[in-house]
């Protein structure tokens, strides 16, 4: 079951983010305010209370040495003023022994105790002339007592002042938390709203190209401090990332759609154009029926390869259940084999090391032999007849493409590099860094046959398998394809 949000809580979720944020940090200064102007109120009633009582044993010290070898009376009777004692008198323990006066202070039945030595000294509150006061009773000599008392209103008025102004400076301090915490919300999270803003317009126009003006990280300060960014701008700077790699993707959709289409229309064109001729094959001869026939069955083939080559780069990784471990120098001879049935005009000649062949006595490699690597061997392949079919476009009649296989250690393992070099024509300087682009073709390839998706099918099938495949025109003259696969020692 959902938990229900309580109506507190769903109208703190109906204010924005920076009021929340405010309102948060103006709580937690307020319950630390309230809780430290309470500690310190306390702290203030308590002292000058201490010290009003310490003022009363005072007085108490000082009427006793007045009234020494007197016997009980009042000493001071003026209770109603702030004079200080106001009220002082001498209590015996005995009431026969009182003044005929009778006393101005209070003498109740602890008061004798006192005098009689039977109780400690203490104080009380008490109320005379309708003003409040504080009374301290202490024992002076073997049967008497000391009384002094004080008004207490001058502390009591003391406390209340106290109070008010920690009441004061908590307000104070609640409502500058309230505008500090607004306005570094305010300035903290104002990438979060320009994010939210090209977010939404984003949304509203599609247009991927937007961005977040953001400060430029490690850029140095006015005191010579670098700058680093804060946990919005790098929510900012990583949503920027994306929005790059969103606008790429979207540029490389627009850009496959339209070379799809262009590489489709002419073959389609002319698909139509043989059918229309096979429809009305009664006006043509035999030999022209068989031509345009051969011509359809030859387009077809070209539009069926053309669309499963699309669908090959749609591919963003390999499938676990087709992922095993096997011999990649077998796999590669294999295809070089393919290669001198497919091209025999070309001689291809390879050099497969056997460096790894000790690895079969490890009864962990299952009895596989060879240069052992992890991926798809049916992708694999696809991978090296392109390079092959490449080659073999590329070479001159009677050329020579060479094949090589060695294995490389390195600090994160060993390597296993295959190398395709033709003796062909080599690439321009120009076109080295569009060769493995998707339907790119140099203006000297575009009299040859394919679509220009064989490389990028071998870049992109490279990449998924953790390889990488690169290119460079080889010493006197050609180009050299080079493919450096991780190995495994454990198939799966």
């Amino acid at each position: 079951m959902r938990r229900l949000l309580s109506p507190p809580a769903r109208w703190l979720r109906l204010l924005p983010l920076r009021t929340r944020l405010a309102v948060a940090s103006g709580l937690a200064v307020a319950i630390v305010a309230l809780a430290c102007s309470t500690a310190a109120f306390v702290v203030v009633r308590h002292e000058l209370e201490r010290q009003f009582d310490i003022q009363l044993g005072q007085d108490a010290t000082f009427a006793a040495q007045q009234s020494k070898n007197q016997p009980p009376q009042v000493i001071s009777g003026e209770c109603r003023y702030l004079a200080a004692p106001a009220c002082s008198q001498v209590v015996s323990a005995s009431p026969a022994h009182d003044p005929a006066g009778g006393y101005v202070l209070p003498v109740g039945p602890r008061t004798r105790e006192v005098a009689a030595g039977e109780h400690r000294a203490y104080y009380s509150d008490i109320t005379l002339d309708g003003f409040p006061v504080r009374m301290y009773t202490v024992s002076f000599t073997p049967g008497t007592a000391v009384q002094v008392a004080a008004r207490s209103d001058t502390v009591q008025t003391g406390v209340r002042q106290a109070a008010w102004l920690m009441t004061a400076v908590c307000a104070g301090g609640m409502l500058l938390a309230a505008l500090l915490g607004y306005l570094v919300a305010r300035g903290s999270l104002r990438p979060v709203a320009r994010l939210t803003a090209v977010a939404e317009r984003i949304t509203a126009t599609g247009d991927a190209s937007l961005r977040i003006q953001t400060p430029p990280g490690g850029a140095a300060g006015a005191q010579g401090r670098r700058w680093r960014p804060d946990e919005p701008a790098r929510l900012a700077a990583s949503f920027n990332t994306m929005l790059a790699e969103l606008e790429e993707s979207v540029d490389a959709r627009r850009r496959l759609v339209a070379d799809a289409s262009h590489e489709l229309r002419t073959p389609l064109t002319a698909l139509r154009t043989n059918a229309e001729l096979l429809i009305d094959a009664e006006r043509l001869t035999p030999r022209q029926t068989a031509r345009a026939a051969r011509a359809v069955d030859r387009q077809a083939r070209e539009i069926t390869g053309l669309v499963n080559d699309l669908i090959e780069l749609a591919r963003t990784e390999e499938p676990d259940a087709l992922v095993e471990v096997f011999a990649l120098d077998r796999l590669v001879h294999g295809r070089v084999e393919a290669a001198r049935d497919h091209w025999p005009e070309l001689a291809f000649t390879d050099a497969l090391t056997d460096t790894l062949t000790d690895v079969a006595a490890d009864p962990a490699a299952g009895g596989v032999h060879g240069v052992l690597v992890r991926g798809v061997p049916q992708r694999l392949a696809r991978l090296v007849d392109n390079l092959l079919d490449n080659a073999a476009k590329y070479s001159p009649r009677a050329g020579r493409v060479e094949v090589t296989l060695g294995v490389v250690a390195g600090a994160d393992g060993e390597t296993a590099e295959l190398t395709v070099r033709d003796h062909g024509p080599g690439i321009a300087p120009e076109d080295l860094p569009h060769v493995f682009d998707r339907f790119y073709r140099s203006a000297s390839a575009r009299a040859l046959p394919g679509s220009g998706l064989g490389l990028a099918m071998a870049q992109q099938i490279a990449r998924s398998h953790g390889a990488e495949l690169t290119v460079a025109d080889a010493p006197g003259g050609g180009a050299s394809f080079q493919l450096r696969i991780p190995i495994t020692r454990v198939p799966l």
